[in-house]
């Protein structure tokens, strides 16, 4: 993107680019005034008829950035419209502070460190500690080129801070939202405790499906407890059944040994097959 610098002075710089200009205000202010066209505020218009009621689409980016201490600034950022107001009043101003934070915390660590590089070569050496040769870099050079001229290169913080930066907190709090953002944001706040009412009611719901689950499952195995008892019987006793045919199938056998001819002559059996079958049955 092609950005070109129309103008700096003590009262800030003026940029065109492709799409819009920018504009820088001393001390913190920062616009963007996008091109979006125009748009037909009356509907649509025939091909023989003239447009009478043309209204011009703006939107402004303001960002605010003011610094509070070595290290930290606060940045208060609004973008301020002529069209599109009613989905301000759909979807809740959190949902938009969650994109909005993530473009934030993608730049947020490398700025940090930056700032500490800059630190380390001084003010008037920024170009050492970064490298700004397109001309979408346009702007980052003004900003340098401003405050090296009329402000010294670096904030005057008088007699309240000596300008030292402080130690590079951990991480996990460089980047925390929490308490830089979502305590002091309306929306935000107002938007976690719904989220943790919400996230007991589920637990509570989540509880009560439990216990319902605990006691169908109790009724089941017990159900399952019966039936595997029955079925054990019913095989116990099939087992039973099984070894007295075994044994019968054996007894026969022995039967046919012990009355030799007599059973393939298919005779009457006479009394000595008794008292031979008693034997045999007592031999078993």
């Amino acid at each position: 993107m092609e950005i070109n610098i129309q103008k700096l002075d003590k009262n800030g710089f003026l940029a065109k680019q492709e799409l819009g200009y920018a504009k820088f205000v001393p001390p913190c202010v920062f616009y963007v005034y996008p091109s979006l066209g125009l748009n037909r505020g009356n509907g649509s218009v025939g091909m023989e008829e003239q447009p009478t009621n043309l209204t011009k689409r703006r939107l402004v980016l303001i960002f605010i950035c003011i610094p509070v201490s070595p290290g930290k600034s606060r940045l208060i950022w609004t973008f301020p419209r002529n069209f599109g107001v009613w989905i301000d009043r759909v979807i809740p101003r959190w949902i938009f502070h969650i994109g909005q934070n993530l473009i934030l915390d993608s730049d947020l660590y490398l700025l940090h460190l930056e700032e500490r590089k800059i630190n380390d070569l001084g003010p008037s050496n920024w170009h050492k500690a970064c490298f700004v040769p397109t001309k979408s870099d346009a702007l980052v050079s003004a900003f340098r080129k401003w405050l090296r001229k009329y402000s010294g290169g670096q904030v005057n913080w008088g007699t309240k801070f000596s300008g030292a930066l402080p130690p590079t907190p951990p991480k996990e709090q460089l980047m925390d939202r929490y308490w830089s953002h979502v305590v002091n944001c309306s929306s935000c706040s107002m938007a976690v405790k719904g989220l943790k009412a919400v996230e007991v009611a589920l637990q509570c719901q989540g509880g009560c499906h439990t216990s319902s689950t605990r006691i169908s499952i109790s009724m089941i195995t017990t159900m399952a407890s019966n039936e595997t008892s029955i079925i054990r019987d019913f095989l116990q006793r099939k087992k039973k059944s099984s070894e007295v045919v075994s044994k019968s199938k054996r007894l026969i056998v022995r039967l046919r040994s012990a009355l030799g001819a007599q059973w393939a002559q298919d005779t009457p059996v006479s009394l000595s097959f008794h008292r031979r079958e008693r034997k045999v049955f007592a031999a078993l």
